[in-house]
C-alpha cells in the first residue's frame, strides 16, 4: 500500500514539473530549399515559383497552407493544387489547371472561358489558338455549352458562336455550315442537325435555319 502511495506522489510530481519542448523541431534544418512544380502546361514553372518565393527558408514542418493558397489564387489558370512535403528540404506542388473551352469576344473585351464557366483574362497563348470564338454573352454561352455536351454534339466541329440580343445563337461550323438556332427548344434543332448529317443531300446545304418553330429552312 505504501509503495502505491509513494508511486502516486512521484507520478504527480513528474506530471506537474515536466514541460515538453518542441523547439528541437525548429532547430532542425527543415527549411525549404527547393520547390518542385508538376502538371502545369499553360502556366510557366518559374512564374509559379516566383509566386511562392516567400517559402524559401521557411520551416517545412510549420508550413502555412493558407499563404500558399492565397498566392496561387492570383494565377487565373490554376484550378486547384496539392502539396507534398519531402523532408528535409523539398516541397512539391501538383497543379491542376483550368480547362479552357473557348475564347469570348464581348465588344472590345476578350476572355478565355473554362469548362466550369469561369472567365479568365486573355493573354495570347499558342496552345489555345484553335479554340472556337464566342461573340456576345459569356454567361449564356455556358448554358449552351452544357446542352451541347448533353446531346453529345461534336464540339470540335464548331468554329464560332454568335449570340443575338433576341436570345438565340448561330453556330458556325469548321466546314462553313451555319446552324441558326431558335430562342427556345433548341435542343430539338441540335439533334435534328446531327441526324441530317447522315443524309445523302447533307453536303448540298450551307445554312440550316431552325428559327421558325417546327420548320427547317435549308439554303
Amino acid at each position: 500500500m505504501k509503495k502505491s502511495f509513494f508511486g502516486l506522489i512521484l507520478l504527480f510530481v513528474l506530471l506537474t514539473t515536466y514541460s515538453p519542448k518542441f523547439s528541437f523541431i525548429k532547430d532542425l534544418n527543415l527549411n525549404i530549399e527547393n520547390i518542385e512544380i508538376e502538371n502545369n502546361t499553360i502556366i510557366k514553372t518559374e512564374k509559379i515559383k516566383d509566386r511562392l518565393s516567400f517559402l524559401y527558408n521557411e520551416n517545412l514542418f510549420f508550413l502555412n497552407i493558407e499563404n500558399i493558397e492565397e498566392n496561387l489564387k492570383k494565377e487565373d489558370f490554376i484550378e486547384s493544387f496539392t502539396i507534398k512535403k519531402i523532408y528535409p528540404n523539398n516541397l512539391k506542388l501538383m497543379i491542376v489547371e483550368k480547362k479552357v473551352i473557348a475564347i469570348l469576344q464581348n465588344k472590345q473585351k476578350k476572355f478565355y472561358i473554362s469548362n466550369k464557366g469561369d472567365l479568365i483574362n486573355f493573354i495570347d497563348i499558342e496552345f489555345y489558338k484553335d479554340l472556337p470564338t464566342v461573340f456576345g454573352n459569356g454567361e449564356n454561352f455556358y448554358s449552351l455549352y452544357l446542352d451541347l455536351q448533353n446531346v453529345k454534339f461534336p464540339l470540335h466541329m464548331i468554329r464560332s458562336f454568335y449570340f443575338f440580343e433576341s436570345g438565340r445563337w448561330d453556330l458556325i461550323m469548321v466546314d462553313g455550315k451555319i446552324i441558326k438556332l431558335p430562342v427556345e427548344d433548341y435542343l430539338f434543332s441540335l439533334k435534328n442537325f446531327m441526324l441530317s448529317k447522315s443524309k445523302s443531300n447533307f453536303d448540298n446545304y450551307k445554312i440550316f435555319d431552325y428559327r421558325i418553330k417546327d420548320q427547317l429552312i435549308l439554303n
